[in-house]
């Protein structure tokens, strides 16, 4: 039985993975991988799926069709072979609330062969704050950097991230990017699932976008933001009243600049116009704007973003 990535350097192999409840395939043949070496973006809207995929990574469901490899190995039958190997940092963190978050962190660490420093890891994370304090009293932000100590305490191979920032200051937050980034560099397999697209952009080798149990794209961050494709392509907003017209709008851009815009109203009176963006295009904006007795209260242009992918590919609404 292979107990190693495979030979592509693929730690996690998910192929054709299919998981239903009460008869609804919530995950219906997906496919992904996750390498060593490499942080794993999973993205996807609430009940998309991504969830439900890592946990069958993780060991905690068993699929319905479709295979599982970790490691080379199955996560459900291997699971005692992989648990050394793996670390799994859930979203709520799976504590004992009655425990101490110094004594918990230490009883973990007990359990493997050749733990990360404690004292190092404590100082990265800022633990020795709280390490008195039992679990219940933690703050949201505190409980994901002790889950997220114990997750990495015992030197994975691949490590699970569920929202690994999720209600810390930004300090905290930074402390956290960058041992993941450290964990990256030591040749561990990071699958990361977040919300905060700023934290996959910045962070993620490699990105997978679920929508309906399946993936619908995949890339480098830059594959998907279509840079080398394009890279005069940037993002204008504009605050203004709502309902305008966003076909004239988008010929505006085009008459003042290179044609190809996208535009729309994502919130009433919030406009995101996706396209060619230079000072004419922009120009071409504003003399509509005037012609039409429009004043607009904020235009910016920036690059396009991660974001303005995910919401084109998943839409923009609430689910």
């Amino acid at each position: 039985m292979p107990t190693s990535p495979a030979p592509n350097g693929a730690a996690v192999v998910v192929r054709g993975l299919v998981k239903r409840y009460g008869g609804r395939a919530v995950v219906d043949g997906l496919d992904l991988e996750a390498r060593a070496g490499a942080v794993t973006a999973v993205l996807g809207p609430n009940g998309a799926g991504k969830t439900t995929t890592v946990e069958c990574c993780e060991g905690l469901r068993t699929p319905d069709d479709g295979t599982v490899q970790v490691l080379g190995m199955d996560p459900v039958a291997d699971a005692r072979a992989l648990r050394p190997r793996v670390g799994v940092m859930l979203q709520d963190g799976g504590l004992p609330t009655g425990a101490r978050a110094g004594e918990m962190l230490r009883h973990v660490a007990a359990m493997y062969a050749s733990p990360r420093d404690l004292g190092e890891l404590s100082a990265r994370l800022g633990l020795g704050a709280f390490a008195g304090t039992t679990v219940r009293r933690l703050s949201g932000g505190q409980r994901q950097r002790l889950a997220l100590a114990a997750a990495v305490v015992g030197r994975p191979e691949v490590v699970f991230l569920d929202e690994p920032s999720a209600g810390m200051d930004p300090q905290s937050r930074l402390a956290v990017w960058d041992l993941v980034r450290e964990l990256r560099d030591e040749g561990v397999a990071v699958v990361l699932t977040t919300h905060l697209m700023d934290e996959a952009e910045d962070l993620a080798d490699h990105v997978h976008v679920v929508d309906h149990g399946r993936v619908i794209a995949s890339g480098t961050v830059r594959e998907l933001l279509d840079v080398d494709a394009g890279e005069a392509e940037r993002t204008v907003r504009l605050d203004a009243a709502p309902g305008l017209d966003l076909e004239a709008m988008a010929s505006a851009l085009g008459r003042g600049g290179p044609d190809g815009w996208v535009v729309t109203e994502p919130e009433p009176g919030s406009y995101v116009a996706s396209g060619p963006a230079d000072a004419r295009a922009v120009a071409g904006l504003t003399a509509w704007l005037a012609d039409s007795g429009v004043l607009a209260s904020r235009l910016t242009v920036g690059r396009r973003t991660l974001e303005d992918v995910f919401l084109d590919l998943t839409g923009r609404h609430l689910r």
